[in-house]
């Protein structure tokens, strides 16, 4: 049996792959792991840092908190209607109906 890949490993692997956006195939060659397992591992650590920082992250349940979350991204950050935001990540939506010259698609 082989070792076990070492915790000081899994978890910058795991990161780069987080904030890169990097397949697997191209995190095995950065780091000298083998891709099934990055597989294996990723998942888990990912659901790791989840169970740790559950308690702290707080999501809004009522809609009166999100519409305060709302009120913050129009007055900070002139967003209107906007609940959330992510970073380095190109996400598709569709453009809604009747939504005329506003929306591009």
């Amino acid at each position: 049996m082989r070792l076990a890949q070492e915790v000081g490993l899994k978890l910058p692997v795991t990161l780069h792959q987080l904030a890169s956006g990097n397949d697997y195939t191209s995190l095995q060659y950065s780091f000298r792991v083998s891709k099934s397992s990055i597989c294996r591992f990723i998942p888990l650590v990912c659901q790791a840092i989840i169970d740790t920082y559950k308690p702290e992250v707080k999501c809004p349940k009522t809609l009166e908190e999100w519409n305060d979350v709302a009120k913050q991204f129009a007055s900070k950050w002139n967003y209107i209607n906007c609940v959330g935001a992510l970073d380095r990540k190109h996400v598709v939506i569709k453009k809604p109906k009747g939504g005329g010259s506003l929306n591009f698609s």
